[in-house]
């Protein structure tokens, strides 16, 4: 179990890269793990475990089997969250069990209960995994651990000792203290009057207790017992307890046969340690919470399906039925909104896409559909898509409008030239690459000129590519762009409208420039003829 990972394969080392800021920014993954979870511990774990772009196929692949199975049996999924709390107990436990300078009794016990919690967890397991028809490689591997361990003599003879031990500790119910008060009645010493098989109740000693104390005017005469321990309330050591090391002390001299018994019990798991399966949470975590999404959107009618991982040596897609993870998120949360879904195809035929199309048409929320479908691919989790082949990419870098107080010292044009600059640096060609406006702050020669440099760079480069723009002409005449140096071609791309309303679907097709604004000019009555028409109706009226 010490080298068991949900994520990585037997043999498999981690050879992530690790998502940039701006793109995860671009992305929404702040938003989107928000959505996942409502707790802040478990948002914070899956947005580490996005950032980090795993690009082995096979490792992908051995995580889409172990997502799936969590996804098809809820039962197993309930099973692992019960086993969370004491796996999170477990880890509370670690530091207790390796304090040298507790005493021997409560280092045993702390070290019963890390056992105790290891036996629930593995017989917990081990419950679930067989209850349930599994295929994934992962989960069968920690199956057959668990099973080897749960069925072996040692775990009897273990949870039997566990059990034997547990009673014995368990008649401790309670302890009487007593304190001494100085003049001014501030606590100066504290010993252990007797240790009870019984728990404190009104009747008895406590009500004795509380009737005394109510009697006015009146001071008892005094007692004595031995066992007091001074109480040194100033300049005392960090983790130095009186209360404690006395407790420890009279309990070590008071039940030292039963300390003497868990020694010689516990002396034979030495080499038993449950905290290998606390690295697991994280793990669990991420799956589940990803699986309990999925099934909601599931059960709502919206498509998610499992990647078909091919090798990334092909830098293809083939995406069917592709929307935005967050327009589901909206709609799960109750917001009235229509979910367009869309086909993409990357190939070397068509690579490089230069989307155009109206503003507010679609080509932002399509853009980032695309980045985030490849991130969750490649995290080996269900996608928003109704079918996914796809080649993993190696990172993904995206070029979108920064916030104005980041283009200070720059401009915006240096401040965008820079980062494309930057991106050209670290990305190859099975990169992923998504332009969203870029070079749309400049003059519009300006932009173009430097757009058509980056077209070319981009086809050299060779990486699949969306490069969505208001720049109609820089999708024209992609015949002789595609002359120049590079295996990958450039294609255009647009998102359509119909009759003035946008449809929001994305198709290849030559760029349509101003018929954009024509459709838009004739539904709301503002070309030349309408607005004429309209004057000379008005003036009509009027005479």
């Amino acid at each position: 179990m010490e080298s068991f990972s949900l994520l990585y394969p037997t043999g498999k080392e981690p050879a992530f890269t690790t998502l940039g800021d701006d793109t995860c920014n671009d992305l929404s993954l702040e938003y989107i793990c928000d959505n996942i979870t409502e707790s802040q511990y478990e948002q914070n774990v899956i947005y580490r475990m996005m950032t980090k772009v795993e690009k082995d196929a096979d490792v992908i692949r051995y995580r889409c089997d172990i997502f799936e199975d969590i996804l098809k049996f809820p039962k197993l999924r309930e099973k692992i969250k019960e086993l969370l709390e004491q796996l999170d107990y477990l880890k509370e436990l670690e530091h207790s069990v390796k304090d040298n300078t507790a005493a021997p009794v409560w280092q045993l016990i702390n070290r019963l209960q890390e056992l105790d919690v290891y036996v629930n967890c593995i017989s917990g397991i081990n419950q679930s995994l067989t209850e349930n028809d599994i295929q994934s490689e992962g989960l069968k591997q920690m199956k057959e651990f668990v099973g080897s361990v749960y069925n072996e003599s040692g775990f009897e003879h273990l949870y039997e000792d566990i059990k034997e031990i547990m009673n014995d500790i368990g008649q401790i119910r309670s302890v009487s203290l007593g304190v001494n008060l100085d003049n001014r009645m501030r606590p100066v010493e504290v010993g252990i009057v007797s240790i009870n098989d019984t728990p404190f109740s009104r009747p008895g000693l406590l009500n004795r207790f509380l009737d005394f104390a109510s009697k006015k005017n009146e001071i008892h005469g005094g007692t004595s017992f031995d066992g007091m321990t001074k109480i040194h309330t100033v300049g005392k050591a960090a983790g130095d307890d009186p209360l404690m090391s006395t407790l420890s002390r009279v309990v070590n001299e008071m039940l030292g046969s039963t300390v003497k018994q868990l020694k010689n019990k516990l002396s034979r798991y030495v080499n038993i340690s449950g905290y290998s399966l606390t690295k697991l949470i994280p793990e669990f975590i991420f799956y589940i919470r990803w699986a309990e999404y999925c099934s909601k959107l599931i059960e709502l009618g919206i498509p998610m399906c499992k990647p078909e991982i091919i090798d990334s040596d092909k830098r293809t897609v083939s995406a069917k039925g592709v929307y935005n993870l967050k327009l589901a998120m909206q709609l799960q949360k109750g917001k009235k909104i229509d979910i367009i879904r869309n086909d993409i195809e990357f190939n070397m035929e068509h690579g490089i896409y230069i989307m155009t199309g109206p503003n507010r048409g679609g080509k932002t929320t399509f853009t980032q559909a695309i980045g985030i479908i490849f991130l969750m691919a490649q995290q080996g989790l269900y996608v928003p898509a109704e079918y996914l082949s796809i080649a993993p990419a190696d990172n993904i870098y995206t070029h979108f409008p920064a916030d104005e107080n980041q283009t200070v010292n720059l401009g915006r044009l240096g401040e965008e030239s820079q980062r494309l600059s930057e991106i050209f640096f670290v990305a190859t060609n099975k990169s992923l690459l998504l332009f969203n406006e870029s070079l749309a702050t400049t003059s519009f020669a300006e932009g173009l000129y430097i757009a058509k440099d980056v077209v070319r760079a981009l086809r050299f480069l060779g990486a699949r590519t969306i490069f969505n723009t208001h720049m109609h002409e820089l999708a024209m005449n992609l015949d002789e762009m595609n002359k120049h140096d590079g295996d990958m071609n450039v294609a255009s791309l647009i998102t359509g409208i119909h009759e003035g309303q946008r449809s929001y679907k994305v198709f290849l097709a030559p760029p349509e420039g101003v018929s954009y604004a024509k459709d838009i000019a004739l539904k709301y009555g503002v070309t030349f003829d309408q607005l004429k028409k309209s004057i000379c109706d008005r003036t009509d009226s009027q005479n």
